[in-house]
This record gives C-alpha cells, structure tokens and sequence, in this order.
C-alpha cells in the first residue's frame, strides 16, 4: 500500500458527498467490534494536509471527533495548531487506519481492524488530490505505507536527514508514548522545528 497521488479520478462534489455518505455507514467489519460500528474520520477534497493515525478510541467513539483528547491536546501542541484549524475539513483530512473503535486489548485499544484502509483508503485519497503533507501516525499507519518500515524511531530520523519530504512519520501522540519522548530529545529539539517550519509554508492558518 502507498501513498495515492493520483489526480486520474476527476474529482466532483458530488462524488465525494456519496463516498462521505458509503463510508458513514460502512458495516463491513461490524461483527468484529465490541460497539456499533461508527466512522470517526474528517476530510474533503481540499485538504492541504493528511494526518493518517491508527483507529479512534472509546472517547472519539463517544464524542463522534477525532482527537478529542489529550492525544489530540499534544498532537495540536506538536503542530502548533488550534482547534478550529485542526478540526476543518477543508483543511485538515483525518483518515485513521481503522475507522471504528475497536475495543480494548491486554494493554491499551486493540489494533486497527484492517478491513477499513483495504477498502477505503484508496478512494478516499484520489479524491484528496490538494494533499501536500501527510503525516503517518504511530506503527500501524507506518508499517502500511513505510516500504522499508523498521521502526518508528528510524522512520523519524529518517525524516530529519531528508527534511521537506511529502510523507513524516511521527510516534502516536499518546500518554503511553510518553517514555520513548524521554529517551528521545531529538524529537523535540530537532524533528519539530523542522516540522512546524514545513506545516507553515502550507498557509493552513487564517
């Protein structure tokens, strides 16, 4: 799986109201989750910026918003962001691995369920043709599009050594990642900086 760059798909408003409208009541993996199925994902066809993360948790489930958090609160501190940006559509597209919540696991969610980036990521995307920066967070979203994904350590040193690429990988903003933050200062100190000088030049503020 890559990322789709594809303008071939001729995109009209239309088009992109009847796939929001298949996605939304998409059933396909409903006798797998622990609740009813419900879609968490923002985007339209003129975001700028693609944030593809792992799959909403019970919170998202229950407030129908993505990053409603404080997963979200650090996400939006790392790119110096406020919510009314973050949250608009036209600006922002939030496309998580897995669309519904998936329920919870020996120690934290349980992992994205598959079924949703197989059959809807693609489409999603072609439409997004505006798309100059999509950030992959967390190892679910890297191991799918990271060919050579080792780990998400080296996918963000890898950044910093070909910085202004269209395609960062960033750790999961979540509590539970606050030790590898620790063990990890360059990602502050240096990955950042470099992140929020290229979020900039994408003019997504008023």
């Amino acid at each position: 799986m890559t990322i789709n760059k594809s303008s071939d798909l001729i995109d009209t408003s239309e088009n992109s109201i009847q796939l929001n409208q298949q996605v939304s009541q998409c059933q396909i993996c409903r006798a797998q989750l622990p609740l009813e199925p419900r879609p968490i994902l923002q985007w339209s066809d003129k975001a700028k910026l693609l944030i593809i993360g792992q799959a909403p948790g019970l919170r998202a489930h229950d407030k129908r918003r993505p990053f409603d958090d404080p997963s979200g609160d650090r996400l939006r501190h790392w790119l110096n962001m406020d919510k009314t940006v973050f949250y608009d559509p036209q600006r922002v597209a939030i496309i998580p691995m897995g669309f519904c919540y998936p329920g919870k696991g020996k120690s934290g969610d349980q992992p994205p369920r598959p079924e949703c980036a197989r059959r809807w990521h693609q489409p999603l995307q072609q439409r997004m043709t505006d798309v100059k920066l999509t950030i992959l967070l967390g190892q679910y979203a890297q191991k799918a599009y990271l060919p050579d994904f080792q780990s998400v350590t080296q996918s963000g040193l890898a950044y910093l050594k070909q910085p202004q690429q269209e395609v960062l990988a960033l750790p999961h903003p979540s509590p539970r990642n606050n030790l590898w933050l620790k063990r990890n200062p360059w990602f502050d100190a240096e990955l950042l900086p470099l992140l929020k000088q290229q979020l900039s030049k994408l003019t997504l503020s008023d």
